[in-house]
């Protein structure tokens, strides 16, 4: 019939590439091969294959074959992945997972899979992220709270947390990091801080923050002597 052309589309080898480029030409013949002992044959097989069929695939021993289930189930079927072993489909399952069930995972012990949860969660629901051990999901966090609730992780233990922190809070509230260790969180806040709290890095030991609020006060100065 002319479906399969040796060393370039065949089923019987053991070439990921030939294989999927088969069950691309014949797609009626996938269900057939979904309990073939090859693991990278059911995997391919799992991606054409009707869905209705996939469900016998859901404790299949190959990782590689559960991702595929994972992405081709209807969301409210995953939650039976919420538990798997191997890191790569629990990501799956928390970027696709109906958000009634999305916080399951919020104690995953991976930080990639928490931080997909972090991304996807309404905003309202991120404030028991704040203090997460990994320093990627507070950074999301920390992007995505609400501007009041910034002030929760002034104190964070990582400058680049406290950096977006300043950087999204508004100038009042960023008055609170004027006195931080970190120079470029102060150099964010010199930005932008109100002129009532910008003489306090005025005598910064960092240059580059003691300029740019000299630079705004002479701005403002200047700006009051023309007026006058």
């Amino acid at each position: 019939m002319g479906r399969c052309v040796p060393s370039d589309i065949c089923v019987f080898v053991e070439s990921g590439r030939q294989i999927d480029r088969f069950f691309h030409l014949n797609p009626e013949y996938a269900v057939h091969y979904l309990k073939d002992p090859f693991w990278e044959r059911r995997a391919i097989a799992a991606r054409y294959a009707p869905i209705k069929f996939l469900n016998d695939l859901i404790n299949d021993e190959d990782e590689v074959v559960r991702r595929v289930v994972a992405q081709r189930l209807p969301a409210p079927q995953i939650t039976c992945f919420l538990n798997d072993p191997d890191r790569e489909v629990r990501m799956t399952v928390a970027d696709r997972i109906e958000f009634s069930h999305l916080e399951k995972l919020a104690t995953d012990s991976d930080y990639i899979v928490r931080l997909t949860i972090v991304k996807r969660l309404p905003i309202g629901r991120l404030f028991r992220f704040i203090k997460d051990e990994d320093l990627q999901v507070r950074k999301k966090v920390a992007e995505r709270l609400p501007e009041v609730s910034l002030g929760l992780m002034a104190n964070d233990i990582s400058p680049d947390v406290r950096r977006i922190v300043a950087e999204r809070m508004s100038p009042e509230d960023a008055a609170i990091l004027i006195h931080d260790e970190d120079w470029l969180v102060r150099y964010t806040v010199s930005l932008k801080v109100e002129l009532k709290s910008l003489h306090l890095l005025a005598n910064d030991p960092e240059p580059d923050v003691r300029e740019v609020a000299l630079q705004r006060l002479n701005s403002t100065t200047q700006s009051e002597e023309n007026n006058d």
